[in-house]
């Protein structure tokens, strides 16, 4: 049988079925009529918003280095969508708390734990903890130190603050104005 004749007699048959089965073939036709209104009240019970380009803050990952990928966990842990680009939103920019005081301190510590020979720095550690402990009940607490002085001079948090959270100067000025105490930090 050639191929015309075969599309006829199956397009035949499917005219008889339809014929026969007239329930079928409303329901067939009206259940995807159906959906649609259902799409057209959705839509208009909830007409669409304008949504703003979604900038969110820069997250380093493990291989950055232990301190740059916890911060960037425990920075933006609520995961919010800003406005305006980011600060380090360029490639290859992890963030700009690479020179503030706990950076400098862990990279002081080490090159100095790197510098030791073998196992006398834990036996130099055993020998110096009791002295630390005497020296820490006999010193008063540390004083607390502006946020301001923690962070490096070309700094982009307080510009962060004002333009992606929103806040007014004088709010952030006071927040880099906080004084932190090492106890509590």
């Amino acid at each position: 049988m050639a191929v015309g004749t075969q599309l006829g007699l199956l397009l035949w048959k499917n005219l008889v079925y339809r014929r026969r089965q007239r329930v079928q073939l409303a329901i067939e036709l009206l259940w995807p009529l159906f959906l649609f209104f259902i799409l057209i009240a959705v839509r208009q019970s909830h007409p669409p918003f304008q949504q703003h380009q979604c900038h969110f803050p820069n997250k380093a990952l493990p291989s950055a280095g232990t301190l740059p990928w916890l911060q960037g966990i425990i920075c933006n842990m609520n995961n919010p969508c800003f406005q305006h680009p980011t600060a380090g939103e360029a490639p290859g920019m992890v963030g700009n708390f690479n020179g503030s005081l706990l950076s400098r301190l862990l990279a002081e510590s080490r090159r100095a734990l790197l510098r030791a020979e073998g196992q006398q720095l834990p036996r130099r550690f055993i020998q110096l903890l009791p002295a630390l402990r005497g020296l820490a009940a006999l010193t008063p607490a540390p004083p607390a130190w502006p946020l301001r002085d923690l962070l490096r001079e070309d700094e982009t948090f307080s510009r962060f603050l004002r333009t992606n959270a929103s806040l007014p100067p004088a709010l952030v000025d006071e927040l880099m104005g906080a004084r932190l105490s090492p106890h509590v930090v």
